[in-house]
């Protein structure tokens, strides 16, 4: 006897090459036996629920082939998923790639600007004390200038009234 649970194993090819199941077995025992009266009947439930069986059978492996088709369907969706996810990040990744670059580009153009400007400053800042310390250096060296004469004419007004 079988385990229902189990599935029908086919079996080999019989000497004739064909491939004996289990209805045909039993059509060819319900076929052999002889009619007796009610002996007859008794065989055709036997082989309406064998039937029966072979149609369950027949629907579980379908349902089976669904079920496998309804996973395969489904990794197919969850792979289109991912790449779909995975072409997101890629693309996000880009665009703050690229908004870094121009961040960094402007900060740099920035610096650039920066420095030029403090450059000139200092430069401007650097003309303008050189200028102011030459009009020093000038007005010193009159004022020297004038204390000299001042003194030499003074030296020699002492040296006269001697």
């Amino acid at each position: 006897m079988t385990n229902p649970k189990e599935p029908v194993k086919k079996e080999e090819p019989k000497a004739g090459g064909e491939v004996g199941s289990p209805s045909a077995e039993v059509q060819e025992q319900v076929v052999e036996a002889p009619p007796a009266g009610e002996g007859a009947r008794p065989m055709e439930p036997l082989v309406e629920v064998l039937g029966r069986a072979e149609q369950a059978y027949a629907a579980y492996m379908e349902a089976q082939k669904e079920v496998a088709r309804a996973y395969k369907t489904n990794e197919i969706q969850v792979e289109k998923a991912y790449k779909e996810a995975e072409a997101q990040a890629n693309r996000a990744y880009n665009q703050t790639l690229e908004r870094a670059l121009r961040v960094r580009e402007k900060a740099e153009q920035e610096a650039d600007e920066a420095y030029s400007n403090a450059k000139e400053q200092s430069k401007r800042a650097y003309e303008e004390s050189v200028k102011q310390a030459l009009k020093v250096h000038q007005e010193n060296i009159t004022q020297s200038w004038k204390v000299r004469e001042q003194t030499i004419d003074q030296a020699w007004k002492i040296f006269a009234k001697e």
